[in-house]
């Protein structure tokens, strides 16, 4: 684990017609993601049982007050690390071009974000990881990782939605976006499974690849 005061990743660009988040707003957000990489490094030392709220505050270096303003559990703390990747794989599909194809859109997306290009992304990865090899045995955990994954699934479809067009089957676009969100989940699980790489075979990038190709097989979006 890096030894590195811990740093949000940098921001996802806003969409069309989205306001850039105020001064305030971006605080929140490092101060969450503070308190996410505190509950994090708590859970791989002593894992989630042996992890508290008040642990995680002090790792942190915020009041327990100020735990709980934002987060409702030791487990839900680490939910910003664990939507970090979807956060940044909608903004690349809501830069995208109406008309430019969903399914090639998405397999554009999904490859750019699993790249993993600079430490910090890479890191990123390790994080998300190690979460879900504790979530195999934290219910709470799993919780959280499936509730991140409905959320951005919800979030996703009025972006499939705006690049499809106005006259696409809304049916077709919601099951992109499920298709599209159940390919991340099982890529990230299948690798976290495993010891390989971040890059190259059996990583995120190529399960996740292969996961959407399959699942989206059926699917007539263009």
């Amino acid at each position: 684990m890096s030894t590195e005061s811990p740093q949000p990743p940098p921001p996802a660009p806003p969409t069309a017609g989205t306001p850039k988040p105020s001064l305030t707003e971006r605080r929140k957000a490092a101060t969450q993601w503070e308190i996410a990489r505190a509950a994090a490094e708590l859970f791989a030392e002593h894992g989630p049982d042996g992890t508290t709220a008040e642990a995680i505050a002090t790792r942190a270096g915020v009041a327990l007050r100020t735990f709980y303003r934002y987060f409702r559990s030791k487990q839900d703390a680490v939910a910003p690390l664990l939507s970090g990747g979807g956060d940044q794989w909608r903004a690349l599909l809501a830069a995208a071009e109406p008309g430019s194809g969903v399914l090639s859109a998405l397999e554009r997306a999904v490859a750019e974000v699993f790249a993993a290009p600079d430490p910090q992304a890479r890191e990123q990865l390790d994080w998300t990881r190690g979460l879900l090899r504790a979530a195999a045995q934290d219910p709470a955990l799993r919780a959280v990782w499936y509730r991140v994954n409905q959320e951005s699934e919800e979030q996703l479809v009025p972006v499939l939605g705006r690049l499809a067009g106005p006259g696409a089957d809304p049916l077709e676009v919601r099951l992109a976006a499920a298709a599209a969100t159940a390919a991340i989940r099982t890529a990230l699980e299948e690798w976290a499974r495993t010891d390989a790489p971040a890059r190259g075979p059996g990583s995120p990038a190529e399960l996740a690849a292969r996961c959407l190709q399959e699942l989206t097989r059926g699917i007539s979006l263009s």
